[in-house]
């Protein structure tokens, strides 16, 4: 062996946590998978997922490499331009299926709700971090409001799902920097009492989805079949599954959007109830590894981001797969690494490279 390959061995992996990344691999590598099947055998399809994982991990590898102290400098900047960008897209964005979120930058399209989901909980734990010596009520109330602001532009969009999913991550930030129990209990009381005004402030198909998950049989061909045959998938996966390849549901065509949103119906349908728990294992390591990192964490910054993309990373999984088991109603919102799809898989490894330079960093930075 040439006395150079060691080396660059050793200077791919000098940042990257071996524990997060075999969880991740395992995952992904179960993605291809059951992407296989769903796709029919299509290579093509395939091979499109081998090279956005390629993309993803590089861009991992690149921002564990970069130290956190740079990161919470990028924090502001990003976050204003995000915001920016997301009053572009009101203004100047392109309808595709009656929603305006994306955006013309010259040469491509981008949708800069998905730069949001980390620029918002990257902002909020350089806002606490700042702060850290003297938060008060209005610390968390400011925080309430850049945390709304991104929301509110892409709720209107309408983006319903990932708008919740990035107020999910932001709550999280300001439920971690210490927000007091009598707080929370006065918001949570205040919600449930303002329910019936935001019910009149849901657009149609959004009420829609809602009465759907209470009795999806009244559409069984409408907005009711989604819920119908993912569930039917999932039920008739048994304890051991019908076998790779195998899956009725989804060789026959019922399951919609088989390859993206509604993967997990494909998974279960063809594993059983052995794979489920199987992948649910893989999901908690991951999950578990982030929350660790998380508690060992040096500075409020990196505590508060790196507990931030591990219960938002959690809040991914549990949604889709709440949604295509019929316990939540049916949103935008893909399986992590497991659907097909290049933005949410780079989004999320960008994530994980950020764990991964606060682990691996921790001893550079000043505490």
């Amino acid at each position: 062996m040439h006395p150079l390959v060691p080396r660059f061995w050793r200077f791919l992996a000098r940042r990257i946590d071996s524990t997060l990344l075999i969880a991740l691999l395992l995952l992904m590598l179960t993605g291809l998978l059951v992407l296989f099947s769903a796709a029919n055998g299509n290579f093509a399809r395939v091979n499109a997922q081998l090279g956005n994982m390629a993309v993803a991990l590089t861009v991992m590898w690149v921002v564990a490499n970069i130290p956190p102290q740079y990161l919470m400098r990028l924090a502001l900047p990003l976050f204003i331009a995000g915001c920016l960008l997301l009053i572009g897209v009101a203004l100047f964005g392109e309808i595709v299926n009656g929603a305006r979120r994306w955006l013309h930058i010259g040469i491509t399209r981008i949708q800069p709700s998905e730069l949001m989901k980390i620029a918002v909980p990257l902002a909020l734990a350089w806002y606490f971090h700042r702060n850290e010596a003297s938060l008060k009520l209005r610390n968390y109330a400011v925080a309430a409001v850049m945390l709304a602001i991104p929301a509110a532009l892409i709720a209107r969009q309408p983006d319903l799902g990932t708008a919740l999913l990035i107020s999910a991550s932001g709550c999280y930030v300001i439920f971690l920097a210490g927000l007091p129990w009598r707080v929370i209990i006065a918001l949570v009381t205040a919600g449930l009492v303002s329910a019936p005004f935001l019910w009149t402030a849901l657009h149609d198909y959004q009420r829609q989805r809602i009465l759907t998950l209470i009795d999806p049989t009244e559409d069984p061909l409408g907005s009711g079949y989604h819920t119908i045959q993912s569930t039917i998938a999932v039920g008739s996966g048994g304890a051991l599954g019908k076998g790779w390849m195998n899956g009725t549901q989804t060789h026959l065509d019922f399951i919609p959007e088989r390859t993206t949103d509604f993967i997990f119906a494909v998974f279960a349908e063809e594993f059983g109830l052995l794979g489920n728990a199987i992948l649910l294992v893989f999901f908690l390591l991951v999950i578990g590894r982030a929350l660790v990192i998380a508690a060992n964490a040096p500075t409020l910054f990196s505590r508060l981001l790196a507990g931030a993309i591990a219960l938002t990373f959690f809040t991914y999984a549990f949604v889709n797969m709440g949604m295509v088991s019929g316990i939540l109603p049916v949103v935008g919102v893909p399986l992590p690494l497991i659907s097909y799809g290049g933005t949410s898989l780079v989004s999320l490894c960008l994530g994980f490279g950020i764990l991964m330079s606060i682990n691996t960093h921790k001893k550079l930075v000043q505490t």
